[in-house]
Order: C-alpha cells, then sequence, then structure tokens
C-alpha cells in the first residue's frame, strides 16, 4: 500500500474503504460520498434465494460504487489480503462480521467504526434501543478506532445527543446517522494527521460538568421474542420498549382475541382506575392495559392483518370484545 494519504486529483476528497451491510450502513454510505472519497465497498454477499432488501449492495450500486464481498471473517481477511486497495484508512458502520487484526493491519491508518452510543456506554449490537430501553437522558456517537477486543478501541472524536423521551428507534436511528456523518467529515481529517485518541476510561475527563458514562456497559442483538410484551413488567418500562421496538420487533400482545402491535402508547396518570381489574380494559373511553406498576394507555395498534389503526377506531370495531 502506499504510504502517503491517498486522496482524488477529480475530489480532492480523501480516500478511503468502507466497511458496512445493513440498513445503517447504507444510509450512512449515501452521506459519506459527499465528503469522502469511496475506493471500495465491503459488505456481505446477498444470500442465495434472497429476496428481501440488500441495502449496502444496493446504495453501492446506486452511487455507481465498486463492490467488494465477504461472507465471515475468514473470507473477510483473504479478500482484503489480496485485494489492490491504496486507502490509507476505512471506515466501519453496521457490518457486522469480526475483523481481525491481519484486516486492520491492511490499512496504515486503521479502520474507524462510527458506534452510536457514548462509549463505554452500550458497546455491543444494538447500543440504539439500549439507549432507550434504559431511560437515559444522553447519548451520542463515538469515532472509535477499531480493535481487536469488541469496541473498546480508543476514541477520536463524539457528539452528544439529549434524549426527550419521546424518541422511538427508527427516529433515534435517523438523528444518530445524520451526527454520525458529520462527525466522520468534522474529526476524520485533523485525526489523519495527529492520530490522537483518547482511552474510553478517559472520556469523561473531556466533557466536565455533562453525566458523562464511565462504567462499560453492554447490548446485544435482539430477538423477535424481545417484542412480546410482559405485562409483569411496570407501564414505565413497556412505554419505553413501545418506542424502541417500533419497526422491529415490535411490541405484540394479544387484546380482544386479536394479535396486535402496539405502536404507540403512554402511561397513565392516576386518575385511570381499572374498576373490573382485568389485564385488558376500557377506562375513559380509553384502551389500557393492567401492568405490574401503573397502566399503559394504547394509543394506536395494528391488529394482525390489517392496517394501523388509532385505538378509538380499534375500539369502535373489537370494544366489545375488550
Amino acid at each position: 500500500m502506499n504510504k502517503t494519504l491517498e486522496t482524488t486529483e477529480s475530489s480532492g476528497k480523501i480516500s478511503t474503504v468502507f466497511f458496512g451491510t445493513g440498513p445503517v450502513a447504507a444510509e450512512s454510505l449515501r452521506l459519506l460520498v459527499e465528503d469522502f472519497e469511496i475506493e471500495a465497498v465491503i459488505t456481505k454477499p446477498r444470500p442465495p434465494h434472497h429476496r428481501g432488501s440488500v441495502p449496502v449492495l444496493e446504495m453501492a450500486e446506486a452511487l455507481s460504487l465498486p463492490v467488494i464481498t465477504a461472507e465471515n471473517s475468514t473470507e473477510l481477511t483473504h479478500t482484503i489480503q489480496s485485494a489492490s486497495v491504496k486507502s490509507q484508512f476505512a471506515i466501519l458502520i453496521d457490518f457486522g462480521i469480526i475483523v481481525n487484526q491481519r484486516v486492520i493491519d491492511s490499512f496504515p491508518l486503521g479502520i474507524i467504526n462510527s458506534h452510536f452510543s457514548l462509549l463505554p456506554q452500550w458497546r455491543g449490537a444494538d447500543p440504539i434501543t439500549f439507549s432507550i430501553l434504559s431511560g437515559q437522558k444522553l447519548t451520542g456517537v463515538s469515532l472509535m478506532q477499531v480493535v481487536q477486543k469488541l469496541d473498546e478501541g480508543d476514541v477520536l472524536g463524539f457528539g452528544l445527543y439529549e434524549l426527550s423521551g419521546a424518541e422511538t428507534g427508527q427516529s433515534l436511528t435517523h438523528d444518530l446517522i445524520q451526527l454520525s456523518a458529520a462527525l466522520l467529515r468534522d474529526h476524520i481529517p485533523q485525526y489523519l494527521v495527529d492520530r490522537k485518541a483518547v482511552p474510553q476510561d478517559q472520556l469523561a475527563r473531556q466533557v466536565p460538568g455533562i453525566d458523562y458514562p464511565q462504567i462499560p456497559s453492554y447490548s446485544r442483538k435482539l430477538t423477535k421474542q424481545d417484542g412480546v410484551m410482559d405485562l409483569h413488567k411496570p407501564a414505565v418500562e413497556l412505554e419505553r420498549e413501545v418506542r424502541a421496538y417500533q419497526g422491529w420487533p415490535g411490541s405484540r400482545t394479544v387484546i380482544a382475541g386479536k394479535d396486535v402491535v402496539i405502536i404507540a402508547a403512554h402511561v397513565a396518570d392516576n386518575n385511570v382506575d381499572n374498576v373490573d381489574k382485568k389485564s385488558t380494559f376500557i377506562a375513559d373511553k380509553q384502551l389500557c392495559l393492567q401492568t405490574a406498576d401503573g397502566i399503559l394507555i394504547i394509543e394506536e395498534l395494528k391488529p394482525a392483518g390489517k392496517p394501523a389503526m388509532s385505538a378509538a377506531a380499534f375500539l369502535a370495531g373489537y370494544g366489545h370484545l375488550v
């Protein structure tokens, strides 16, 4: 590889290789082409007989970018070592394949991961969802050096995002993608010159007066089972799940004998009374769920096989069964 920082004469942009697979990566890639010259996109191949979306492949095709595919870590290592890329560093977002040291070492200036939390908080597969589930007031995006240990690399830049308590998984993802793109645009040029980065256990010192997380915590990949509503949980926790699980896996339950996905809900004030002590009931013309602590009022839901509808519309059709 060339030992000088690569730029293209035509655009003057810094050249990089992009690693990514999922929808977050695809939207990030769309934004990154405005500020970087993408020499190649490395992603997973289209699975055999797969009819669904392959976000990064489709985005790379739409942007007319070169694509290199790898199915797993072993194949990725072989592919990178045999590829003739010139870029001195790479950007990794929402990739889904373990990157080993040989791949990292293939880029003289390393691989930079944009991770959607304030590290060391919510290392792992799904930091956005767990930021909402935890009820925290502050999250953000961290630009991290990729190292062998999961999400433990030094941080070269971060941005803060205040949570209002109204975010959904989808809306927060959108906003953090925008923040990520801005951070990469603003921090990478200087980082490639001075290579300055801060160990994660020292990051709190960078933001005095802010309750910056200092203790590592870990998110995980969600499963479909996570979406099954458990009324043994408090209402406040279930309301967070409704927001966090929008899109997938969804907050699912059975009301009036119908399988439904709860799209929007809020925690009732103390004026709502469950007179008959039922798990599902109607009070003040509102559709309510009794939880272990508090009452969850359904605002919008989607019955299986039906379009999304307001709770009032649902009660108009099925209220006699509640």
